[in-house]
């Protein structure tokens, strides 16, 4: 027993080709194991549907990801733009635990390693958070996690500069696409406080729109920073990553 507000959590997840289920309690599942589980419900795409659902490429998994709405896409896209996010698992897995009484069960949304730490992630719309069922859940779902030590976070809409920023360079982020010599090219120039524009211009020996996709490349990848929490222009600076 964890205490009496949490109760005796098992875990049940997916493993393996076949996805078969197993379960055991929650202290017990080591995070290697989780983070190899498949996504515990699948979806079906069907006319007049209310969610958004769909796969996600994830550089970070180098595989497709799953995810059940737009908001939950926007919480994937920028993990996977996290360069501290080094693993991302959909719908990892079912906590359940008996309390006075009553069955209390939750599959949350992503489960990341962060900076070596595992991190729980519900995503769900701000307006949304106030509904007593709703605090209820992420309230006891946060307690299971952080009594391991893990964190717990609930992503709600992000702003919406970052949120396009990070769209539109996601549209660049597949390294098989991109010319290896040019990219080796552009990362030996000395580009820290030059602007977007100059960096499109930085290879005149190079056609233009390869030059302009790999340097968005390298933005996807963070060998520069920019500025994401306004629109990204020509005159949007580059700056060297600390």
């Amino acid at each position: 027993m964890i205490d009496g507000t949490v109760g005796d959590v098992r875990v049940r997840f997916r493993v393996g080709e076949d996805g078969a289920e197993s379960a055991m309690q929650w202290r017990e599942a080591s995070m290697e194991l989780l983070f190899t589980a498949r996504p515990w419900r699948t979806f079906r795409w069907y006319h007049g549907q209310r969610h958004y659902s769909g796969f996600y490429w994830a550089c970070t998994e180098q595989d497709l990801v799953i995810y059940e709405s737009r908001l939950e896409l926007a919480r994937l896209r920028l993990a996977d733009f996290d360069r501290s996010v080094r693993r991302i698992v959909a719908q990892p897995f079912l906590l359940e635990a008996e309390i006075e009484g009553r069955l209390r069960r939750h599959v949350p949304d992503y489960l990341l390693l962060h900076d070596g730490v595992p991190v729980v992630v519900d995503v769900k719309p701000a307006v949304r958070l106030s509904k007593p069922e709703v605090a209820s859940t992420f309230a006891w779902t946060r307690a299971v996690v952080e009594s391991r030590g893990w964190r717990f976070e609930v992503a709600t809409e992000p702003t919406s500069a970052e949120l396009e920023n990070v769209r539109f360079l996601a549209g660049y982020r597949r390294d098989a696409v991109f010319d290896g010599d040019l990219l080796e090219e552009l990362r030996s120039l000395d580009l820290t406080d030059r602007s977007l524009a100059e960096a499109f211009a930085s290879l005149p020996g190079h056609p233009a729109r390869r030059v302009r996709a790999a340097v968005l490349h390298l933005l996807w990848k963070q060998h520069w920073t920019v500025d994401l929490t306004e629109p990204l222009s020509g005159t949007t600076v580059l700056r060297s990553r600390r």
